[in-house]
């Protein structure tokens, strides 16, 4: 039998347009994958240009970081990885 489970250790989610959806991207799968145990939840905000980034602390996924378009994200889970948070909005 398979198991069925899989576990991510990075999701990078593009914030939806409205807001009943946004609210399901920063509460709802905020929560599931948090008990999925993924390790990072980079959520994309498309119309301020700017990444929240949630670590795993303990058992769960916590705001760690707002970064805005200037600034520079890398991550643990990446070894060698950066860019600044405006390459993910193109102009």
């Amino acid at each position: 039998m398979r198991n069925e489970t899989q576990h991510f250790a990075l999701v990078v989610e593009l914030l939806s347009l409205s807001n009943e959806d946004q609210r399901r991207d920063k509460e709802a799968k905020l929560k599931l994958y948090s008990s999925r145990e993924v390790k990072e939840y980079w959520i994309a905000d498309w119309r301020s240009r700017k990444l929240e980034v949630y670590r795993r602390e303990q058992s769960q996924l916590n705001l760690v970081v707002t970064l805005f378009s200037s600034d520079i994200i890398s991550s643990p889970l990446l070894p060698g990885f950066s860019c600044t948070v405006n390459q993910f909005f193109p102009v």
